[in-house]
């Protein structure tokens, strides 16, 4: 489907130039799981000593492969791993045959790798409610682990592609006591994107060493500044997946590292950005400030109320700056608010304070800067220290399109 959308208007030039992970391999195939001759299924395989972390939607209704990741992330092991993925069915809301197709998978890949199963990981993200053609998927398994090339990982990123307009990676590459520690991911998602876990299928893989349970806490720590506060249409998918592994190939250890936990923010963070930036329909990236709450949990159901308003997203899309409607967000968010000391700007320009649209503030001051592709909201509550940011973008027609006709 993807390649049937125009590539977002907000996309990147490019594809970034990844460097290679170090224990770390991909390939990719065309199984046919739902589309004719596109690449829909790709293999990662991760070297002996792999420690993986993960997060993970907490929808009631989440995938079987979901539900199979969450039994098996805690385990440590030294062996290697194994991530596999297909994009065109989510296998989700498919009952035991779901079941069924994550375990046969998983004995084909743990058969061709040597691997025990419990170090296979899978992810399906599409469709919804239509049972997975597994076999397909199996049928390429032999082919996927005989291709596999550590320098693969933009094909990967193409692979699990469903309506997302381009493909997402990021990296990083950061110097700790004098090694070399590398750090490159991959995303996809462009729609049923919000907040809980996360918002889509990540994987990112990195070679440094570190301990199961400092990796994991290091992940959910910058999930929740991070994927947990972005949104394209406050809806959560069944199928939201975030691994991240670490080879230990550099031989550096990170555990309670601050280079290294920045350099893996920055990472997610670009990719999360790059996500709203493909939301589906999407012409303009919308970053929404929050400071001056009363606790940080009350700037954040602040930022999240402003961002996922369909009336300040539609008169984003309209280039209308309708400042009424980010004081009515605010109003009906459940934090803590008071009318006469709350502040909002778009951008540097003070749109209203003290309870009133401001003395310096013009309309047409207003329109020209909704004019940009990038665009902050920003608003002071003036009741204490608390602060958030979340990301979003508008709700333009091209969003309606590509939802009516998604199983088409």
């Amino acid at each position: 489907m993807a390649g049937n959308i125009p590539v977002s208007p907000l996309a990147p030039a490019r594809f970034p130039d990844l460097p290679v992970v170090k224990g770390a391999t991909f390939a990719t195939t065309a199984a046919g799981v739902k589309y004719a001759d596109r690449t829909d299924v790709m293999l990662a395989l991760l070297q002996p000593g792999t420690t993986m972390a993960g997060v993970f939607t907490r929808s009631a209704t989440r995938s079987a492969n979901v539900l199979d990741c969450q039994a098996k992330i805690g385990a440590d092991s030294d062996a290697g791993a194994a991530i596999i993925v297909n994009s065109g069915n989510s296998n989700a809301f498919t009952g035991k045959a779901g079941e069924g197709s994550v375990a046969a998978i998983c004995a084909a890949v743990a058969a061709e790798t040597d691997l025990p199963e419990e170090r296979v990981f899978t992810s399906s993200t599409g469709v919804i409610g239509e049972r997975l053609p597994h076999d397909r998927i199996t049928a390429k398994v032999a082919e996927l682990a005989g291709a596999q090339d550590e320098t693969a990982l933009e094909d990967a990123a193409k692979a699990i592609m469903t309506t997302d307009t381009f493909a997402k990676g990021a990296s990083a590459t950061v110097e700790i006591g004098g090694e070399t520690v590398t750090i490159a991911g991959i995303a996809k998602g462009s729609g049923m994107v919000a907040p809980d876990m996360a918002t889509m299928l990540v994987y990112i893989f990195t070679d440094a060493q570190a301990s199961r349970p400092a990796l994991q806490e290091m992940l959910g720590g910058h999930t929740d500044k991070t994927f947990n506060n972005i949104t394209v249409d406050s809806d959560t998918s069944t199928s939201d997946t975030l691994l991240l592994a670490a080879t230990g190939a550099s031989g550096v250890n990170v555990d309670g590292d601050a280079t290294f936990a920045q350099a893996l923010h920055d990472v997610m963070l670009d990719l999360a950005h790059q996500v709203v930036r493909d939301g589906e329909g999407a012409t303009k990236f919308v970053e929404v400030r929050v400071t001056g709450a009363a606790n940080d949990a009350d700037a954040r159901t602040h930022a999240m109320a402003i961002a996922n308003s369909p009336l300040i997203k539609t008169a984003v899309a309209g280039e209308d700056p309708n400042w009424g409607r980010v004081v009515m967000a605010i109003g009906k968010s459940g934090a803590a608010a008071d009318r006469d000391l709350l502040a909002i700007r778009f951008g540097d320009i003070l749109v209203a304070e003290k309870g009133w649209v401001a003395e310096s503030y013009t309309e047409d001051a207003g329109a020209a800067y909704m004019k940009a592709q990038d665009l902050v909201i920003a608003v002071d509550l003036g009741l204490g220290e608390g602060h958030a940011t979340a990301w979003t973008c508008d709700l333009t027609h091209g969003y309606i399109t590509i939802n009516a006709d998604y199983r088409s």
